[in-house]
């Protein structure tokens, strides 16, 4: 079955961006459409994880906008970029070690929280409030998650005693419980084996097919990135060189020269 690919939903339009005097990123345009699975790929340097950061708020671009469903932002910050539905890993794990695998998923829930702190405090003793009720309905969706990620013997495990492989399927599993429109994932399969490269091939395809999820990623893993995307943008120091489909940007002789024909 062919996979239906909408309209654009995310528009990166004219973005610069520069730490003192160093160009991080130049003009920089590309757009994601509904459904799709978008790589950016480029050499170390390149911009890549800059210009994720532009896109979830971290980082102010100087110039250009960026656009998602129509609403166009130059200057948000990352949780205002999350309430509109864009949700994000890290290259770096940012996870709770200490914390068990459930209670990190949750943490991801927080967005969706409408009960007031007053209301979760001071819980009815004889019988089932509105707090308890919305947090047996969260928990609900984040077992579903850990259902999904295949993860149901690590629920009430430490994070940070799991192997590194399953740590990045949690910090996954915690972006997913946001139910992002876009997600953003920095190097999902960085530091894995063959293995877990092919276990997070698999969700990642999953996340796009059973969620209707638009992914966004940042991937080294040539093999990876040519396998599963269906448009990829090539970024060389801070510029694009090139952006189409993986057969497109794997003939292109910029991509190749800059990026491809240096990598093995």
């Amino acid at each position: 079955m062919t996979k239906k690919i909408g309209d654009v939903i995310l528009d990166v339009n004219n973005i610069s961006l520069r730490f003192g005097g160093v160009k991080a990123l130049t003009d920089i345009s590309f757009n994601v459409r509904e459904h799709e699975i978008r790589a950016i790929i480029g050499p170390n340097g390149a911009g890549k994880s800059s210009m994720l950061n532009c896109i979830n708020g971290v980082y102010q671009p100087q110039q250009g906008a960026i656009t998602f469903r129509g609403q166009t932002f130059k200057h948000m910050n990352s949780r205002q970029v999350a309430e509109m539905g864009i949700a994000r890993t890290f290259q770096n794990l940012a996870l709770f070690k200490g914390m068990s695998v459930i209670d990190n998923i949750m943490t991801g829930r927080n967005l969706r929280i409408k009960s007031n702190l007053f209301s979760q405090a001071f819980r009815n003793p004889f019988g089932v409030g509105s707090a308890e009720k919305e947090e047996v309905k969260h928990r609900e969706f984040v077992e579903h998650i850990i259902d999904f990620l295949e993860i149901q013997a690590y629920r009430k495990t430490p994070v940070g005693q799991l192997p590194y492989g399953l740590q990045k399927r949690v910090d996954l599993g915690r972006a997913l419980a946001m139910e992002p429109q876009v997600l953003l994932l920095d190097e999902p399969m960085a530091g894995m084996n063959v293995e877990e490269k092919q276990d997070m091939c698999r969700f990642v395809l999953d996340v796009n097919d059973e969620f209707g999820t638009t992914i966004v990623l940042i991937e080294h893993d040539m093999g990876v990135v040519m396998d599963i995307s269906d448009r990829v943008v090539v970024l060389d120091y801070g510029k694009k060189i090139g952006d189409g489909t993986p057969d497109e940007v794997r003939n292109n002789e910029d991509v190749i020269s800059a990026y491809l024909g240096t990598s093995h």
